[in-house]
């Protein structure tokens, strides 16, 4: 089964979205599962994971409607306030529909770079750990310090890395990126998603050779078994079309690459994070 791990939709007129905003013209605009369809059966993709957008419930009921009503949605990574004392009970009732398969707090937009390790936060935390339920992580390279730490104390959570951590390509940041991301790869329960990446680059002039060094380096260290491939569509067309955004992947991994290795990459592994 292949799969494209992160992906989104949005209806500009539901109000449940504050992002994009008009001056992305190019994403400016209502994204649905009829406009991604055409683009899953040009690289023959079964499934996809939807990912929430905004910091809201409502639109992660939403996410789960649209779910409901497509099969290649193979499930929904929502929200929910990971800070709210009403956090057990929300979780409770979202767990409840069999296509809510994940959680992503948006770390990368909070004013507190140390928020996922407030106490009230990490109480939450554990409910995700007892239950072995995925978390999406959304940073930047700043913030990898605090995830380090975090995992220490929950060594078992199921965590995934959202577009790499998002590393600044245009202007070819590597430190403290690189050692970061190592440190947060030595935690056997997290995997990362080789996604995202266009948008860190140059969006009018990148070229594929761009990602080579960043791309080599999370398969050093979180081996084939533990990166999956996500368009990030339709954020990735503010630098590049769907068919790009698979051809930079495929154009950076080793020729050398056993065929089961790059069914992983594509599908295998983002169907065992996410049990689907």
């Amino acid at each position: 089964m292949r799969i494209d791990a992160h992906q989104h939709f949005w209806k500009m007129d539901n109000k449940l979205n504050d992002w994009p905003t008009p001056d992305l013209k190019l994403i400016y605009r209502d994204f649905l599962p009829e406009d991604l369809a055409i683009h899953l059966q040009a690289h023959h993709i079964d499934k996809t994971v939807l990912v929430q957008a905004a910091p809201l419930i409502e639109e992660t009921e939403f996410l789960l409607d649209l779910a409901t009503q497509y099969d290649f949605i193979g499930g929904v990574v929502g929200w929910i306030d990971m800070s709210s004392p009403e956090f057990p009970e929300q979780f409770a009732k979202l767990t409840n529909h069999p296509k809510f398969i994940g959680i992503r707090p948006m770390l990368q937009g909070l004013e507190d770079d140390q928020w996922i390790l407030r106490p009230e936060v990490k109480r939450n935390i554990h409910i995700l750990v007892e239950n072995d339920f995925p978390m999406d992580i959304l940073i930047y390279p700043q913030h990898l310090p605090y995830i380090v730490e975090l995992l220490k104390e929950f060594p078992t959570l199921r965590a995934v890395i959202d577009h790499c951590a998002k590393p600044d390509i245009q202007h070819r940041q590597w430190e403290p990126w690189a050692d970061s991301i190592a440190e947060v790869a030595a935690f056997a329960s997290v995997m990362c998603k080789i996604s995202g990446l266009v948008t860190e680059a140059d969006h009018q002039a990148w070229q594929t050779s761009d990602f080579t060094p960043y791309i080599e380096h999370l398969l050093q260290n979180f081996g084939t078994n533990r990166l999956m491939f996500g368009s990030d569509w339709p954020v990735c067309l503010l630098a590049a079309s769907y068919d790009k955004v698979v051809e930079v992947v495929e154009s950076n991994l080793p020729q050398t690459m056993a065929k089961e290795d790059s069914k992983l990459l594509f599908g295998g592994n983002a169907q065992i994070f996410y049990k689907l």
